[in-house]
């Protein structure tokens, strides 16, 4: 059972997926630092409130979520252009 184990978590597929999901996770956190520091602040000027964080219109804190599907789009559009990429190169 160990060697079954061994053969499953070392193969090549298992470390790649494990690099991937570091690298994404790094990858994200550049992206929501983007939105929030350059994306978010120019919005903002264009904001009723001034700011998207105090944007909640009912209580509804819709600037945050503007953020967070702002920060989905770009992560989304950059994958989408690197499997693109990769299957074409096939």
């Amino acid at each position: 059972m160990w060697n079954d184990f061994k053969e499953f978590a070392f193969k090549g597929n298992v470390i790649d997926l494990a690099v991937a999901i570091v690298i994404g996770a790094a990858f994200t956190k550049i992206v929501t630092t983007l939105v929030e520091a350059v994306v978010m602040p120019l919005l903002s000027k264009v904001m009723p409130t001034g700011s998207y964080l105090t944007w909640a219109p009912s209580g509804v804190k819709l600037g945050v979520m503007l953020g967070a599907v702002i920060d989905f789009f770009i992560v989304a559009f950059v994958l989408f252009v690197v499997v693109t990429l990769i299957r074409r190169r096939r």
